[in-house]
């Protein structure tokens, strides 16, 4: 899930990005950039059973995480039928009739972002036209997770009817990315230099929603038209699948736009806005776009991972000291998450037609 913001133009022509929680980010061009790099980093050794294999990648995850907030991981276990799965059912759905995709809309689950946003729905930064771009998500499902504390607890997300399949091959897939992440985790923990099982009470039920995005060509310029704004993300991170496509893009320190070009079999891995709260602002949770002048239709599956909404949002002790106090107030997780998501989906210009305008 993104997070909305605003973009201003001062008389030098450098752009000013206002997120709504406040904070301010400039960059100097709308053009962006192949001469700056993301970090590659080889995950095999997150499954090691040496210890000092698994430092070694933490160290490499911690420094991208600090200097620019978004990684590559490349061979991370996971079998690519999997994604290719997600992928052709994405182009099903959004291949449906616009009637058929509203009766799983957004907007008919207050203070939940599962279901479907329709196409431009959203302008997060104020440009002449609406975001290019249309979702469906979906949340964690305990009926789909193998290591579940309540197969019981029931889930918010909707789903379309007549769709045989539809369901199953996204589960297939999550249920693949709930595996990594969990071990994702632990190589975080000893990232920030904490025991490797600290974060362990905190995902035995995680926050663990995903979505698939389909994004026409763009016919307008980036001056008028994103695929999706300059946002951040809400969770601890995101895993992102992407199409050959391309039009991923990360705002760097310098102010410019770096491509996040696609590497075949491998994931983009953003640190998010959870991550950067608990970690009192040490990892960084980085502005990033999608503009898809590929000359033809893009998808992307972005798997949002995060805490158990009733674990407060306390700093890591590596991270805070006499010196360095924590910067944010405390709330639960699921208190983050209700009020990023009504910011979110109150902006949704279907909300008036459909009459579930939230507050």
């Amino acid at each position: 899930m993104s997070q909305t913001t605003t973009i201003t133009e001062g008389q030098t022509g450098v752009r000013t990005v206002t997120l709504n929680t406040g904070s301010v980010y400039t960059f100097n061009s709308n053009e962006s950039t192949t001469l700056e790099k993301i970090p590659i980093i080889d995950a095999s050794r997150i499954w090691s059973e040496k210890l000092e294999d698994r430092q070694a990648v933490a160290e490499e995850i911690r420094e991208a995480s600090r200097n620019i907030g978004f990684f590559y991981l490349i061979n991370h276990g996971i079998d690519e039928k999997y994604a290719d799965e997600v992928m052709d059912q994405a182009k099903r759905f959004f291949a449906l009739p616009e009637q058929k995709k509203m009766e799983v809309f957004t907007g008919l689950v207050p203070n939940e972002y599962v279901g479907y946003h329709p196409m431009e729905c959203y302008n997060r930064n104020g440009w002449k036209y609406q975001d290019l771009s249309e979702a469906f998500n979906w949340a964690y499902d305990a009926a789909e997770d193998p290591e579940a504390v309540n197969k019981d607890e029931p889930s918010v997300s909707i789903w379309p009817s007549d769709l045989p399949g539809f369901r199953e091959g996204l589960y297939a897939y999550h249920t693949q990315l709930l595996r990594l992440s969990r071990r994702l985790v632990r190589i975080f923990a000893l990232a920030l230099h904490l025991p490797e099982e600290y974060f362990d009470e905190y995902v035995k039920r995680p926050e663990a929603g995903m979505r698939i995005l389909h994004y026409p060509e763009q016919k307008h310029t980036v001056e008028e038209q994103n695929g999706i704004g300059a946002h951040t993300d809400v969770e601890c991170f995101t895993i992102v699948t992407q199409d050959s496509s391309g039009g991923l893009e990360v705002l760097g320190k310098n102010g410019s736009w770096i491509k996040a070009e696609p590497i075949p079999g491998s994931f983009v891995v953003n640190i998010a806005d959870c991550f950067m709260r608990q970690t009192n602002d040490f990892f960084v949770s980085t502005v990033h776009r999608v503009i898809n002048k590929s000359g033809k239709e893009r998808y992307s599956a972005p798997f949002f991972f995060g805490l158990d909404r009733n674990k407060l949002l306390e700093a890591v002790p590596t991270c805070v000291n006499e010196e360095n106090p924590m910067k944010y107030p405390v709330m639960t997780n699921g208190e983050f998450y209700a009020w990023r998501t009504n910011r979110q989906k109150s902006t949704n210009t279907y909300n008036a037609d459909a009459g579930k305008v939230e507050t």
